[in-house]
Parts: structure tokens; sequence; C-alpha cells
């Protein structure tokens, strides 16, 4: 069975004549009749009853019409729907993310995005940037927002571009904050003795040096609380009062109640956060989010400066 003789099931269908629907095909009638009844032997189902005088669907070729009519639309909609993902206009991206952006640029981002490809899919997963980077050498993701690797090298063959630096804050319970926090802010040494939260090296080693390089840097070993990877569930567990952790600004969004979010008076770690892709079989939705991401970039940079 092709798609030429589904169109001629559906002219005869249409007409209830074979010679009618000859014309309609501009084809003579002889064939039409031949290519029918292939039809119907490949099957191994009659689709017409016929006499002299009349054409008839049977029962099952009254009901596999419209399946015929539906396979013949989307097959003429194949070369437009061609054109649109070479322009990138439909298709289907996955996009994985770090926990904290989520609650940073993520949801205006893709807003935005959507609103100049509304066609396009968008699949949105939770993970860690070592998982993303695995997934996206694997094929298995389009786009990583990832905390780059230790030593700032994200392997080849992907891309990168840094999207954003957020400085670290202490997210710390409300109980423990006293009058040496003063307008927001706290010194390192009112702190270094308090329980931490922390995330584990495995999972995040950049968030687990920056703090542990804090610490260390002030003559100071940390006091272990409680581990967690989930930046959702380390903050539930500072509202309560297992310890304080230093997590990006971003997360000053997410303000349970007995959470209290301070400023390091001292110098500040920062983090940075950016988007990975593999540029070499990149779809051109790929290279339209990639391009998106880097004029809003741009843009952000502009209003920063004027």
């Amino acid at each position: 069975m092709d798609l030429r003789q589904l169109r001629h099931f559906v002219a005869v269908a249409d007409e209830l004549h074979f010679g009618r629907a000859a014309e309609r095909l501009h084809m003579t009638q002889p064939p039409l009749s031949q290519s029918i009844q292939a039809l119907e032997a490949d099957l191994g189902v009659q689709l017409f009853t016929r006499t002299k005088r009349t054409v008839r669907l049977t029962p099952i070729g009254q009901e596999w019409l419209p399946h015929a009519r539906r396979v013949l639309d989307d097959a003429a909609g194949l070369p437009d729907l061609a054109r649109r993902l070479s322009r990138g206009e439909v298709g289907r991206l996955r996009i994985a993310f770090v926990s904290f952006v989520g609650y940073s640029f993520l949801p205006r981002l893709v807003s935005r995005f959507k609103q100049s490809f509304p066609e396009v899919e968008i699949e949105l997963n939770e993970a860690t940037s070592n998982v993303q980077i695995d997934d996206l050498l694997a094929g298995q993701l389009d786009i990583g927002l990832m905390i780059p690797p230790p030593d700032q090298a994200v392997p080849a063959p992907l891309g990168y571009v840094p999207i954003r630096s957020e400085e670290l804050v202490v997210a710390m319970p409300a109980a423990w904050v006293d009058g040496n926090a003063r307008e927001g802010s706290i010194l390192f040494a009112d702190l270094r003795d308090r329980p931490l939260v922390l995330f584990p090296r495995t999972g995040a080693p950049v968030l687990h040096d920056l703090v542990t390089r804090l610490y260390a840097d002030h003559g100071a070993q940390p006091v272990i609380g409680q581990r967690a990877m989930q930046m959702q569930t380390i903050i539930n567990l500072v509202a309560e009062g297992m310890g304080l952790a230093f997590v990006p600004g971003a997360m000053r969004s997410l303000s349970p109640a007995g959470v209290s979010y301070l400023r390091l008076r001292e110098s500040a770690p920062r983090i940075e956060v950016g988007m990975g892709w593999r540029p070499a079989d990149a779809s051109r939705a790929v290279h339209n989010f990639v391009a998106f991401v880097e004029r809003e970039i741009a843009r952000s940079e502009v209003e920063q400066t004027s």
C-alpha cells in the first residue's frame, strides 16, 4: 500500500463512481480499478461493493475512510513541516538545569523564547551539572544550564557560554539571627562555628569547594550538620534549624517561614552558571535557543551599563 493507492481509494469513496473518480484523478478508469483491487488484495478486506450500476463503501470501507483522509492530510503537510523544522519553528528542546536556576532566570527565559517560538515543545528537567554533561555527550539532552566544572573546562565537543554570576548568601535559621546581624549582613566570624548544611562534593563539586574554601580562607573548619543535594531541601533543613547554608542569591525568592537571608560583610564567593550544548549535531531549534540566550545576555549587559 502506498499514498497513491490511498488517494485512489478516497477519490472513489467521495464520488462512488469509478469514471468520475478517474476524471478527478486525471487518469483512465481501468488503471484506477486495478489500483483499488490491488489495495483490497494487500489489505485482505473488501472496501467497496460493486454492481453494474452502483458503487458503495463496505462497512469496513466506511470506517477506514477517515483514517485514510488523515494519513493523506498528514502527508500533504510534510513538506511544510520539513521547511519549518529547518527554520526551528517547530520541534522539541530537552533542557536540564541546576536547581537554583529555577528560582532565577529560567522561567523568564523560557517564557520569552516561547513568545517567539510558540510551537517548539520544551521539556524541562532538573539535573546536576555532571549529569547534564554526560547526557549532552550521549545525545540525550539538547541544552544544559549548568555550573561549569571546577577547572572551567567543559569537555569537547560541547559548546559553552557563561550566563550569570551570582554571589553566595547565607541562609540562616531566623531564630539564630541576633544583634550581630545588621542591615541584612553578617560577619563570617559570627557564623563560623554554627552547624552547616552542605552540598555533597560528588554532586556539586564547585559549590562544595567554594564553601569549604571560604572556611579555609578564614582559618576555620566547617561543622557539618547535614548534607543534602536539592536546593529546596537545603532551605527546608535550614528552616528546621538543622544549620545554616551558603546558597546562590537567587534562592532569596524561596522564603519559607523560619529562614533569613544575610549577606557576608566580607567578600563573598560567586558561582557561575552557563549554557552547554552540542553544536555539531544540534537541531535548528537548539541553534535558535542558543542565539536567543546570547541575545538575552547581551541585552542584560546593556541594561546593567546604561
